[in-house]
């Protein structure tokens, strides 16, 4: 059977089809499903929700906030976390640029979040005190214009691709392109981004992987195995909780203050590395793949309050270091698109119960380390932060 491309949601001359659904068998039972639906109620009205479920994990993509992924669920168990809002809100009541630039967090809640494109770090404001740049950027309350489910049942391989536009007249004008896959019967999946400047001047591109793991399966002493060049503490919070035990996560501290990490990952002879986020809940692991060449910076964010309001371990691949977009200009960690230019990346996650699957990875991600010492920095370092002294 060759691939079907389905359009969910069209622009301009197509009307969405809502409510939809398609499903598929490869030997007389229904083994993978689609469901596109619009949610009512609440900050949740009007967001839509597509559910791309290859029989073994059901990924909800949210295309009205930037293709981001709302959670990912096998059975009773949840891959995401527990947000102060709890379900997805519409960028409509995102006040992306109030005062303060910190609106982007009434709507922050899903397991990937992405940051950017413009840029992606804390919010900017110039010399009289008036908001530039807002934190973490448009991106995630910007909703895809068009949407494909592509189906390839030779293959067993289901694809939601959708199409995201950061534009602005007079300024840049930025074209996302993601493609969020999975295999028939896997525990994995994957998304690729290609970012288009569709423009007809230079445009600069910034881009964060928020990828957040909480309850129920995020627990104290949850770890992080990684291949390290050099780690550092970005904040002085970070420095005095200790370099020495940046990747475990501590417990619930109520009123306790978020701690980042900031890494160079070492990387085998293409430049492929990754991590593993293992010791969950149900003695379950996580771990994502990506190359350097297209994320050379790694980012860890530990959020320790009250678990009501939002334990979570942040990993994060990205273009630069979440600090603002002057600094990392400064820095030379910003990417600039020629008319017409493109860039692109891939993530690939795993989410893994069984013990032998668990061990192979983390021996996997251990031989990219190989013999090589990291770096542990006690101290923020002077490029990567702006708390250094």
């Amino acid at each position: 059977m060759p691939q079907r491309t389905h359009v969910l949601i069209g622009s301009h001359d197509l009307k969405p089809l809502d409510p939809v659904e398609f499903r598929g068998d490869r030997h007389g039972a229904d083994v993978w499903q689609v469901r596109m639906r619009t949610l009512h109620g609440g900050r949740s009205e009007g967001v839509q929700l597509v559910e791309l479920d290859n029989g073994a994990i059901s990924i909800d993509v949210l295309p009205t906030r930037g293709m981001g992924i709302w959670r990912v669920r096998r059975g009773d168990t949840t891959l995401g976390w527990q947000a102060p809002a709890g379900q997805p809100v519409h960028p409509s009541l995102v006040p992306l640029m109030e005062p303060a630039g910190l609106g982007w967090l009434d709507g922050f809640n899903e397991l990937l979040c992405r940051c950017g494109l413009e840029s992606n770090g804390p919010p900017e404001f110039d010399d009289a005190g008036r908001l530039l740049r807002p934190l973490h950027g448009r991106i995630a309350n910007t909703p895809a214009h068009r949407v494909e489910l592509l189906i390839d049942e030779d293959l067993g391989k289901l694809t939601l691709r959708g199409i995201v536009d950061e534009s602005r007249f007079h300024f840049q004008s930025l074209r996302l392109t993601s493609s969020i896959s999975t295999s028939i019967g896997s525990n994995e999946f994957s998304w690729s981004d290609e970012v288009e400047n569709i423009g007809g001047r230079d445009a600069s591109l910034q881009l964060l992987y928020h990828f957040n793991i909480g309850q129920p399966l995020l627990k104290p002493g949850s770890r992080i195995t990684a291949p390290l060049g050099t780690v550092a503490p970005l904040t002085k919070v970070a420095a005095d909780e200790g370099v020495a035990t940046w990747n475990l996560m501590p417990p619930s501290r109520p009123g306790s203050a978020e701690q980042v990490f900031v890494l160079d990952l070492a990387a085998d002879d293409s430049g492929n590395t990754g991590m593993l986020v293992d010791r969950l809940s149900n003695n379950e692991a996580v771990s994502l793949r990506f190359n350097k060449a297209s994320l050379p910076c790694f980012s860890v964010w530990r959020n320790t309050p009250a678990e009501s309001d939002g334990y979570v371990l942040g990993v994060e691949p990205g273009t630069n270091y979440p600090n603002p977009r002057s600094f990392e200009e400064r820095h030379n960690r910003i990417i600039t698109l020629k008319p017409g230019a493109r860039w692109s990346t891939e993530i690939r996650a795993k989410w893994l119960s069984e013990a032998s699957a668990i061990e192979k990875e983390r021996l996997a991600i251990e031989a990219i380390q190989g013999a090589s010492r990291p770096e542990l920095l006690s101290a923020p370092r002077s490029q990567w932060s702006t708390s250094a002294s």
